[in-house]
Formats: structure tokens, C-alpha cells, sequence
């Protein structure tokens, strides 16, 4: 078994932070029509650092791996740093890259997490 298989495996059967959120700073839903994934990433922030992350979601092991690594890694970070966060990190976290195919799946929650990041910040203005 592969580094990221064994990484996908472990996330998907026991992923972190997989919850809402008791009132979320921030929350935004983000989909792959292709695949069907779709997933809700939330966020509780306080004086411009993450406080908590969670997720829900209805998709496939590598979204779910990757949404469970993210949010367990943004958790405690300042807004602005979350921000850099970028497919590369995922890449790392996930002990590998995806088979070509599944890139978007595994990128989903990444993007999700920026539009959340956008919001925030079109709050604050």
C-alpha cells in the first residue's frame, strides 16, 4: 500500500473535525458536479486567527482525506496565513498526489476553504 493510499485510508475512516460547528464565524458549502462531492466548511474565528474547523460532507475518501487534514491544519492559525495554504501543502499532507483523474476531489475543500477565507474577509471591510 502507498504512502497516500495508507494517509487517505486513515482520514477517511476516521477523519478529524468531520462536525458542524456551533456558531461558525464562517460557513461555505463548495461542490465538484463532476464527481458528486460536495462538502460545508466552517470556521470560528476571534481576533483574526482560527479558532476552530470542522466539516460535513457527502464524498469520496480522498475529499474527505484531504477536508480532514486541512481543517486539523488551519486550526490555531492566523486568517492570513491560512491563506497560503496551497495545493502543494495538500500534496504533503496527503503523502502524495492524487491519480490525475481525482485531483479536483482532493483540492475541493482547499478551495472551499478559500472562498470561506474571501467571505471572511469581505466581512470585516
Amino acid at each position: 500500500m502507498t504512502a497516500f493510499r495508507a494517509v487517505v485510508l486513515e482520514h477517511f475512516r476516521h477523519p478529524r473535525n468531520r462536525a458542524p460547528l456551533d456558531e461558525p464565524s464562517v460557513s461555505v458549502e463548495g461542490a465538484n458536479p463532476l464527481c458528486g462531492d460536495r462538502i460545508r466548511l466552517e470556521l470560528r474565528v476571534d481576533a483574526g486567527a482560527i479558532v476552530a474547523a470542522g466539516f460535513t460532507a457527502d464524498a469520496c475518501a480522498i475529499c474527505i482525506a484531504s477536508a480532514s487534514v486541512l481543517t486539523d491544519h488551519v486550526r490555531g492559525m492566523a486568517v492570513a496565513e491560512a491563506a497560503s495554504v496551497d495545493a502543494r501543502w495538500i500534496d504533503t499532507a496527503l503523502e502524495g498526489e492524487p491519480p490525475a483523474g481525482r485531483a479536483k476531489c482532493a483540492l475541493l475543500p482547499l478551495d472551499t476553504l478559500r472562498r470561506a477565507l474571501d467571505e471572511l474577509e469581505l466581512r470585516t471591510r
